[in-house]
């Protein structure tokens, strides 16, 4: 429940330094901005791509659910 919280604030963040950036406000605290994974909310390792984090994306690519990834063996 903690972890949807911080999503939540998180998304209303982004979206109100998004909102500033169109209307040519300078963000006050840029740092303090930061993104989350979309599934379990977890803030270190990141995708930018796929909006997920890496654990995130190395058990859905396990299970074929992202198209293009294929998980490599030699």
């Amino acid at each position: 429940m903690a972890r949807l919280a911080l999503k939540v604030k998180c998304a209303r963040n982004n979206e109100a330094a998004a909102k500033a950036r169109a209307a040519g406000k300078k963000v006050k605290f840029p740092t303090k901005l930061y993104t989350r994974c979309g599934l379990c909310g977890r803030r270190g390792g990141y995708m930018k791509d796929f909006g997920i984090c890496r654990i995130c994306f190395r058990e859905l690519s396990r299970e074929g659910k992202i198209m293009g990834v294929k998980k490599s063996s030699w």
